[in-house]
């Protein structure tokens, strides 16, 4: 993944991926490191009940795959729970603009096809890559590599690139163990995580 720059010099794409600590950024962000891109993780506490979970898990991936990983904070008066959070995706994309300085290249966000919510269609990802590549002049695109991709597809990815799921977390709930009831432990129980 090479832009042009100059005499027909190639220079690497920057990513700036939005990471979790779970399978779906992990792997998106070691995807677009084999397409050449050089990648850093970004994480952001926005009051999510499990942030420091996630973030422990942020860190163990970013070390496995080599990249640097840098958390933001968003002070919140209560802790968000389970479920939909109705535009925590376009929040989280945002932030990385304004917050973590990404104004050239990729942001990369690990949304997938088989959920309900809105922030993860292709119709969400098309209208926020029109959104920030206007306000930053083309300089900055979204990018969601699995929008298309099943759970199961990005899982299938994420063990032949000889990551391990020991290393990630998804609990909504936060808790350690897991809570075994929410929708992430479920996505996870199904994959046989």
């Amino acid at each position: 993944m090479e832009k042009q720059q100059g005499a027909g010099k190639p220079v690497a794409v920057e990513a700036t991926i939005l990471l979790s600590g779970g399978i779906d950024s992990a792997a998106c962000a070691h995807l677009l490191m084999q397409q050449g891109a050089t990648v850093r993780g970004v994480f952001f506490d926005y009051g999510q009940a499990a942030a420091v979970p996630e973030f422990q898990a942020a860190k163990r991936l970013a070390k496995t795959l080599g990249i640097p990983v840098k958390k933001f904070k968003f002070p919140s008066s209560t802790k968000l729970g389970a479920g939909e959070l109705t535009g925590r995706n376009a929040f989280l994309i945002w932030a990385s603009i304004f917050v973590a300085r990404a104004h050239t290249g990729l942001v990369g966000i690990g949304i997938h096809s088989g959920t309900p919510y809105y922030d993860c269609s292709a119709t969400f990802l098309e209208r926020m890559r029109v959104l920030v590549e206007e306000h930053t002049e083309g300089g900055l695109t979204v990018v969601a590599p699995f929008v298309n991709w099943s759970k199961g597809q990005i899982f299938d990815y994420f063990i032949a690139s000889k990551l391990r799921v020991d290393q990630t977390y998804s609990c909504e709930a936060g808790t350690n163990p897991p809570c075994g009831i929410c929708a992430s432990c479920g996505d996870r129980r199904a994959l046989g995580c």
